[in-house]
């Protein structure tokens, strides 16, 4: 027996081919003696299954002769319930089918097309026949300019395995799997394959690892951190609370001031008035009204402090203006710090939306169909911001233009965005992207959910996917949530799970004819996604690193913030206590007295 096949009865299948050779479909291989509902029960000819050269396994798509079409079903269960002692003797071999779809036949009795459903159930004795090449192209490939081919089906490697990009798109799509089994490039291949015929695309890759640049490279328009700008106008309420403020327990008082004085900083730079007009509180003629504080209205920082400075004015208590300061205090800071400066770092104010959108969106194209935004590099603590920004700014766009111009968003990591347990992440993001789930579609936004942990996703955010790619995976928990998502059809092929190979998915809905197991096509090197696992025993036979090269990584860490395990979300009484302001004074002050002080304006605070 050669290198890569494995013995199955009495014969060997070459495991490199998907188990099987290309069946011809002209030889029947058992009959139909029970139908229930969507399944039947095919009583296997023995003697016939050992002389065909291809043998019916898990997943494999036979069809059943009826008088006026194939009906198709694909095989969830194999078994000999009374197996012989000898393996000369006879025994009754059983095959589960679950039916899903139809070869419908013309006057001639020739197989023209492919549809899902069965209009006409078979009846007991029918034949039954393994699905030869021809059936296997018309069941499996999309007669249509709009599919794209994305690798081929397990059970002929030779047929491609397709997908229809307006289904795939328009009702969102998923890729799921472990880490390390090829999800980064399946997402890539996928948008490539989408790309070469679709030059005009508009995608947004969200993209935490910048992994993806070196898969597209001249398509794509690729904003770091370092080009990034996403001015702090841009935001809503609850995303400049976060930015400013944090966590908002116990401090209502800041909360309520920026809420105030936000649509009055707003109505301030569209206004012609005196500064004494503007910034007057005993003058109510410019309070805001007309200017909501979650609408894209430029404002000016320096309006903001100047209001905050005229609030203080108008208290007495020490008490009360103690949140003013703490506010004023962070934002001078948050606008002097270099990791914000895509945010805070201009040193006018322009509304100039229409630029930021062009460039997000790719509109005109410019040969750029796809935006890649890498993540890496931003603050901890705005990630989620940024997130929530851009995803709503998306569905915005699309909401707004009427959807004459559709936008995908591809989501990697998803589950870090909308997490199962709604106490955890950041609720603007996850309403802004369950929003994409539930309306995108009408306003032509799709989406796109990567993740390598289903079990860790919003159930009702993925359930909006009609087309997943489900990888390997070995979480029990993980196959719970993706079985749950799939129609009766498809649930017995996703128990391959676990057992599948790096590139191989299991995919169903919309976007594919049938639920197919599939082998994606491998990327050539230069258009892998980085984020590879680390070749250890390479780098570890090899001198790699000196003084320079740790300098550098440092000079890097210090600019990109607290990236590593650091999260700066989570409240911490020591940072707080060091995030305390220092007044200034000539005097000496005994440390011993500096932290008690602290410490009870600290309590005085929560």
């Amino acid at each position: 027996m050669t290198a890569g096949s494995k013995w199955v009865g009495s014969m060997a299948i070459n495991s490199e081919q998907g188990g099987t050779e290309k069946p011809s479909g002209n030889e029947s291989v058992g009959r139909i003696v029970s139908v229930t509902g969507s399944r039947g029960i095919v009583l296997l000819d023995q003697s016939k299954v050992l002389m065909v050269t291809a043998r019916p396994e898990m997943g494999t798509l036979l069809k059943i002769d009826t008088p006026n079409s194939h009906v198709l079903g694909l095989v969830s269960a194999m078994s000999i319930p009374v197996p012989s002692q000898v393996q000369t003797e006879s025994e009754v071999w059983i095959a589960e089918v679950e039916f899903v779809g139809e070869l419908q036949k013309n006057e001639a009795g020739e197989v023209t097309t492919f549809r899902r459903g069965v209009s006409v159930y078979p009846s007991l004795a029918d034949p039954v026949y393994i699905a030869g090449r021809e059936d296997l192209e018309i069941a499996y490939s999309w007669d249509s300019e709009n599919a794209v081919t994305i690798g081929t089906i397990y059970q002929d490697r030779s047929i491609p395995a397709t997908v229809r990009v307006d289904e795939l798109l328009g009702k969102h799509f998923a890729v799921l799997g472990t880490t390390g089994t090829g999800k980064s490039c399946a997402v890539a291949l996928i948008l490539q394959a989408i790309l070469r015929k679709n030059r005009e695309a508009h995608i947004l890759l969200i993209d935490p690892h910048s992994e993806y640049s070196a898969s597209f490279r001249s398509m794509a328009e690729v904003v770091s951190p370092s080009d990034l700008h996403l001015p702090y106008w841009f935001l809503t309420f609850d995303e400049i609370v976060e930015v400013l403020v944090g966590d908002r327990s116990g401090k209502d008082a800041v909360v309520e001031i920026l809420a105030d004085l936000i649509p009055i900083a707003k109505a301030n730079y569209g206004s012609n008035r005196t500064r004494k007009t503007k910034l007057g509180f005993k003058n109510r003629a410019v309070d805001g009204v007309g200017y909501s504080v979650d609408s894209p209205t430029p404002y000016r920082i320096s309006d903001l402090l100047a209001l905050i400075d005229e609030r203080m004015g108008t208290l007495e208590h020490q008490k009360n203006i103690w949140p003013l300061k703490q506010l004023k205090q962070r934002i001078e800071a948050v606008s002097k710090d270099q990791r914000y400066a895509f945010m805070f770092g201009s040193l006018t104010v322009q509304d100039h939306m229409s630029e930021v959108l062009g460039r997000l969106f790719r509109i005109p194209v410019d040969s750029k169909p796809i935006t890649i935004l890498q993540l890496t590099g931003l603050p901890s603590e705005v990630v989620n911001v940024v997130v929530s920004v851009l995803c709503r700014m998306t569905f915005d766009f699309g909401l707004w233009s009427d959807g004459m111009i559709p936008v995908t968003l591809v989501c990697e990591e998803a589950h870090r965005y909308i997490p199962t347990d709604a106490k955890l992440g950041f609720e603007p993001t996850r309403r802004a992207i369950a929003r994409i789930a539930k309306e995108g579609r009408k306003y032509g936004v799709s989406l796109c959910i990567v993740s390598q942990r289903p079990s860790e996703l919003d159930p009702t955010i993925l359930s909006q996917c009609n087309t997943v790619f489900a990888m390997r995976m070995c979480n029990e928990r993980d196959q719970q949530i993706v079985t749950a998502a799939v129609s009766d059809t498809a649930a017995s092929m996703l128990e391959f799970l676990p057992s599948l190979a790096t590139r191989e998915a299991i995919a169903f809905g919309d976007g594919v004819t049938l639920p197919v197991r599939i082998c994606f096509d491998e990327l050539a090197e230069k258009d892998m996604p980085k984020g590879r696992t680390a070749q250890f025993t390479e780098k570890w036979r090899q001198q790699i690193g000196n003084r320079e090269f740790l300098d550098a990584v440092v000079e890097k860490w210090r600019a990109g913030g607290s990236p590593f395990g650091y999260d700066s979300n989570k409240s911490n009484k020591d940072d707080e206590l060091m995030d305390l302001p220092v007044e200034e004074s000539t005097e000496e002050i005994d440390p011993r007295d500096f932290f008690r002080e602290a410490r009870q304006k600290l309590t005085t605070l929560t």
